[in-house]
């Protein structure tokens, strides 16, 4: 196992997204910042990667739900905003995590 596979995913409520992960750490991650860092490629061109959203446009109030397992390296979810097309790998989200409490 490497630090960054979960032990534990789950929604605290849906406002956030809380993983525990095999070496210990915890990363609670707001859903704000799922969405406006989603990786797929309508929200990342994908030629230049340039981020196509400004995280910072999107409301605090965001939700997710239909948190789904893809595979053995990622998850998917539904925001409140209807967007659902991001695939989240599990270091991505350790990223976002680890900034998100940094």
């Amino acid at each position: 196992m490497t630090d960054t596979t979960p032990k534990v995913i789950r929604r605290s409520d849906p406002t956030q997204l809380v993983i525990e992960w095999s070496d210990g750490s915890v990363s609670t991650i707001p859903a704000a910042r799922l969405r406006g860092y989603c990786p797929c490629a309508q929200c990342v061109h994908e030629l230049t990667g340039e981020r196509m959203i400004d995280p910072a446009s999107v409301p605090a109030e965001t939700t997710q739900h239909e948190l789904a397992l893809v595979g053995h390296y990622a998850v998917s979810m539904r925001f409140s905003d209807g967007h659902h097309t991001g695939i989240y790998t599990f270091p991505y989200l350790k990223r976002l995590g680890e900034a998100a409490q940094g």
